[in-house]
Parts: C-alpha cells; sequence; structure tokens
C-alpha cells in the first residue's frame, strides 16, 4: 500500500465504483465484458459512453475522408446531370480503402455490442430500475430520449434488488 492509496477505498468488480475516472471506467468496462448482474456507477457509465463518442466520431472522421476521395476521383459523377445518375464506381485502392474502414467499423461495433449493452443493463440497475428498460429505447422518438434521462438518475440504492447484484464477489 502507498501513501496515495491511504483513505481510497478499494471496490472489487463486483460492485459499482463511484467516481471513477476515464481510465478506470474503461478498464473495468472491458473486464466486466459480459457481466448484466451487478450496478454501474453514472461516471462508469459516462466516461465509456464518452470514450466510444470519440471512437466513433473518429472512424465516422475517416470513412468520410475516405468516401469524399472516392466520390470526388469517380469518372462516372455528372454533377449537371438532371436525370437519373449512375452513381459512382469505386475502383482499385479507393474502393480497397473504403471497404476496409467500412470493415474496421463493423468489427468495432461488434466488439463493443454485448459490453456496452452488459454496462447500460448494469447502469439501470443502479439507478433503481431493472436492465429489460434497455429495450424502451426502441421505441420511435421518445424511447432514446427516456433511456437517456433513466441512464442519467443518480444512484438509488433504496431501490436496489438482490437478484440484480453481482453473485461473483470479486
Amino acid at each position: 500500500m502507498t501513501y496515495s492509496d491511504v483513505g481510497v477505498p478499494r471496490t472489487g468488480l463486483s460492485q459499482p465504483l463511484y467516481g471513477a475516472g476515464m481510465g478506470q471506467a474503461i478498464s473495468r468496462f472491458f473486464k466486466k465484458y459480459a457481466r448484466f448482474k451487478g450496478y454501474a456507477s453514472r461516471s462508469e457509465y459516462w466516461w465509456v459512453a464518452l470514450a466510444q463518442f470519440v471512437l466513433y466520431m473518429v472512424l465516422g472522421g475517416i470513412y468520410g475522408v475516405v468516401f469524399a476521395s472516392l466520390m470526388e476521383n469517380s469518372p462516372n459523377m455528372d454533377t449537371y446531370n438532371t436525370g437519373m445518375s449512375a452513381g459512382f464506381e469505386a475502383e482499385g485502392g479507393a474502393a480497397v480503402a473504403l471497404m476496409a474502414v467500412s470493415l474496421v467499423n463493423l468489427a468495432v461495433a461488434l466488439a463493443l455490442l454485448i459490453p456496452t449493452l452488459a454496462l447500460i443493463w448494469r447502469r439501470l440497475h443502479d439507478a433503481g430500475f431493472p436492465g429489460p428498460f434497455y429495450f424502451l429505447g426502441f421505441i420511435p422518438v421518445v424511447g432514446p430520449i427516456l433511456l437517456l434521462v433513466l441512464l442519467a438518475i443518480p444512484t438509488r440504492q433504496e431501490k436496489h434488488q438482490t437478484i440484480w447484484a453481482d453473485p461473483t464477489n470479486d
């Protein structure tokens, strides 16, 4: 134990880490990859949400640059044609680059799908709601807003249920 550890409560992965920093939140996000039982603090959730937002913005920017260069160099783009356009043809290296960026984007999204769903599930538990409330987000227009509000609600320990607790106790 070092002097910097004095007074800092040690919490295992089975407990939420209130006041987590970005590095701690991301580390716990991957360590609790597919744990739907337990709780996640607001800081654990929002730091990961911010990191994912930045990651997807960077990937989207790269995709946009590659796509724009592909559109600019496409021989079949006729901007003055008022009729139906044939679109663009992806040829050579540009087509490979566009496909590679698309596959990286897909791989990242698939790799983060389960841990993100598990984190949202645990965050809902910590706010006092059952995990399946996640599916409220699929209601058109109001669902995502409602889910965002539920995820922002502070911890309500009086609403925690034993069935939601993480049995691993690590």
